[in-house]
């Protein structure tokens, strides 16, 4: 199996870490090393933060107007989409997804990113205000500055490409740090940057660490934002080695419990389709997967015989085959966490449907699970699993099921299956989630803004909401 190589991307240049240290990164599907990548650390994000510094305000990057990042931009996503059959074979073996993901969702969706942030880019600007007396009041929006982005490992491009764009288009530095167990297609993408013409120090890729390179990025005192996506747990620590530092803005993507709600008057082979994708998709590691399921009393065996038999039908095994529908999760250390928890809801009580188990002897490969239970207290449907595990429980009326969605300290996303359109609409309002799916599940556009109420975070990924995340806006007053 061939073995990749990785160093730091600073200053346009790909160096070692300053420590001379390395890591491994693990090929889940099969547990081989598939790379030995440079280790950054604290002396290796001061050197990125630097470069990123002079890029903004001395380098290149300050002279170019906002049409120009719009074409560099463009230029990214072209030639991304000329490698795309590379970076999803490489997203394959380090995450551990299945081809057709990478293929059909990962690369169109980064792709997709960065030509809409393209276009956005010469369309970002102030107005002019009509204030009282002899003065003329207009706002500039500018660029916020340097900005740190951690991202994780569960769409390792396609989260690279959600915050690079935004931050590119509005004139920001970067320095990414990739998750260290995905940390490739980063690094392959910051090559493609360069092949780009990306002026140095605009892009500094620094994999390594949370507690060392991922902190000395959110301590940065030269820092002017962070953009975290992660855990929950994480990202309070993230607000407090920002306010620690010099208050940088930070923006936070985290966790989330998702409700899949499942009225009596849905089409319910479709809601069923939605109830594997919402849960099943990219192994169960997604934060708005579908992971509580309610269905009305009334439906309760017929979904839950019909979802049974559909998941024991999900091919799971070599990601790089075509024909797989479930690879493998993306580490030992996630692949043990889930089979915790699914051992937690056998001595909880609930029912185990389906599932549960190892499904293969080598690799990090699990059958997919399914539970049901009278009781939605239990730890599997409170805890957030990031794997392929759903808890199923029943409801009865609208009344009955808006307070139980909401019974939970996440609020990222929620799906609603029903035919009635005044009842849909009912629980899109009620529901406190960032994203609500009515009849479909896991729907992402560019132009769609994602983010969380609660504990699932603050900020708004994607569409011209993202633009707010790395932007200040500036007034100006004019006396005439």
């Amino acid at each position: 199996m061939k073995t990749y190589q990785g160093n730091l991307l600073i200053q346009g240049e790909w160096t070692p870490a300053l420590s001379g240290k390395t890591f491994t990164v693990t090929n889940p599907a099969t547990e081989e090393t598939l790379a030995t990548v440079a280790e950054g650390d604290k002396a290796d994000i001061d050197r990125a933060v630097s470069a990123a510094r002079h890029a903004f305000e001395a380098g290149a990057w300050s002279r170019f107007s906002a049409r120009d990042r719009g074409r560099l931009l463009y230029r990214i996503a072209d030639l991304l989409e000329s490698r795309k059959e590379a970076f999803a074979e490489l997203e394959t073996l380090n995450n551990g997804k299945p081809i057709s993901e990478t293929m059909n969702a990962d690369l169109p969706l980064s792709i997709d990113t960065f030509r809409y942030y393209a276009g956005m880019a010469d369309k970002i600007h102030g107005e002019t205000i009509p204030v009282t007396g002899p003065y003329l009041n207009y706002t500039l929006r500018e660029p916020i500055g340097v900005v740190g982005q951690i991202i994780p490992w569960n769409f390792p491009l396609l989260m690279a490409a959600w915050k690079l764009g935004p931050a590119l288009a509005t004139g920001c530095t970067v320095v990414l740090k990739p998750a260290e167990q995905t940390p490739l297609t980063a690094l392959m993408l910051g090559q493609l940057l360069l092949d780009a013409g990306m002026p140095p120090g605009v892009v500094n890729i620094v994999p390594g660490f949370g507690p060392t390179a991922g902190a000395a990025l959110a301590m940065h005192r030269d820092v002017d934002k962070v953009a975290f996506t992660g855990s929950t747990e994480v990202g309070k620590r993230i607000m407090q080695m920002a306010s620690e530092s010099n208050l940088k803005r930070v923006s936070l993507e985290l966790g989330g419990k998702a409700p899949n709600i499942v009225f009596a008057d849905a089409d319910i082979d479709a809601a069923v389709q939605g109830a594997l994708r919402g849960i099943f998709f990219n192994q169960g590691e997604v934060c708005c997967a579908g992971s509580r399921l309610f269905l009305q009393d009334k439906i309760h065996d017929e979904f839950l015989d019909k979802l049974k038999a559909h998941a024991e039908k999900l091919v799971v095994g070599n990601p790089l085959d075509p024909r797989t529908q479930m690879g493998a999760q993306v580490s030992k250390e996630q692949f043990d966490k889930i089979l915790g928890f699914i051992d937690s809801g056998k001595r909880e009580g609930a029912t185990l449907v389906t599932g549960g188990a190892p499904a293969a002897p080598k690799g990090y490969f699990l059958k997919p699970t399914v539970f049901d239970s009278k009781n939605d207290d239990l730890t599997i449907y409170r805890e957030e699993i990031f794997g392929p595990v759903v808890a199923a429980t029943t409801f009865k009326s609208v009344e009955d099921i808006v307070p139980r969605a909401n019974n939970t300290r996440y609020g990222l996303s929620a799906g609603v299956w029903t035919r009635d359109v005044t009842k849909a609409h009912q629980i899109a309002r009620a529901v406190r989630a960032g994203t609500v799916w009515v009849n479909c599940y896991n729907c992402f556009d560019a132009a769609s803004p994602f983010g969380g109420y609660k504990e699932s975070g603050f900020g708004r990924e994607l569409g011209t909401y993202a633009i707010e995340l790395y932007t200040q806006v500036k007034s100006v007053w004019v006396g005439l």
